[in-house]
């Protein structure tokens, strides 16, 4: 009940800032102060592609605002030694973020708008638009830079006027992108595996590795679409009498010869 008690605080809007997250990213901490916790994702890049990595808060009504500033604060020193990155420019700060019939307006500071290379600004609208569409009350964004509307962002780079989705970035989101879990969650079996995909037939091929890299279990899934449309998929997998450290990968199989494509993986712990 208490879970579920924080997710409705987590919708309830007092003011023009909060958005809810996913029923998996809500939880709370049994430490002796009983202070509640909030988890989400925030969207860095990683060889230009959209990565969700997971980030932990304080309970807040304004979640949305929440993971836009852990966004521009930035990968930490090990997500960076693994290869993450973020396109948003250094000294761009969140003035506010509204919330009105599935559209967040982010206010965003001047930094933000700098002009750059065409990549590093499709990058920095893509991990904007990414973090905030993981809310299932927001389905696009609009921007401000100091509090003024803008149709493009990055000296005209990226169109952004009407309000942008998930569509608009397609080129920035791998053909298979794992939503659920993220790199370090500690998960017990059955695995929920939650993500979207653009691939052939809409199957997802899947296998799971343990620590020395053996396939522990073959698997697949299929996304509501595919062949040149993205689609969602939710699956379990399930792996009795495992634990310890797993990695989750998820490709799609060349209809020529069988070898994976578009291969995508997630570590994580599986508990026992």
């Amino acid at each position: 009940m208490l879970v579920v008690a924080l997710a409705l605080l987590a919708a309830g809007c007092d003011g023009d800032e909060s958005a809810a997250p996913p029923e998996s990213t809500v939880s709370t901490a049994t430490a002796p102060q009983q202070r509640a916790e909030t988890t989400f994702a925030i969207y860095l890049l990683r060889d230009g592609l959209v990565a969700p990595v997971r980030r932990v808060t304080e309970t807040t009504p304004a979640v949305a605002r929440a993971a836009l500033e852990q966004l521009v604060a930035g990968p930490t020193a090990s997500e960076r030694l693994d290869g993450l990155e973020t396109a948003i420019p250094d000294g761009t700060t969140v003035l506010g973020v509204s919330l009105e019939d599935g559209t967040a307006t982010v206010d965003l500071s001047g930094a933000f708008d700098e002009a750059g290379a065409p990549g590093s600004i499709r990058g920095r609208a893509a991990q904007v638009i990414a973090t905030l569409t993981q809310f299932p009350t927001i389905d696009r964004v609009a921007f401000l830079i100091d509090g003024a509307p803008v149709e493009r962002i990055g000296d005209g780079g990226v169109a952004v006027d009407p309000p942008v989705g998930r569509r608009a970035i397609e080129k920035q989101t791998g053909q298979i992108l794992i939503e659920s879990p993220l790199p370090g969650d500690t998960v017990t079996s059955p695995i929920r595996l939650r993500g979207t995909a653009n691939v052939f037939e809409a199957t997802v091929s899947l296998e799971v590795r343990d620590e020395t890299g053996t396939v522990v279990l073959e698997a697949f899934t299929t996304a509501t679409s595919g062949t040149g449309t993205r689609g969602t998929f939710d699956t379990r997998l399930t792996l009795p009498g495992l634990d310890g450290r797993l990695t989750i990968v998820a490709f799609e199989s060349s209809a020529e010869d069988g070898r994976p494509l578009h291969a995508t993986d997630v570590e994580v712990t599986l508990a026992p």
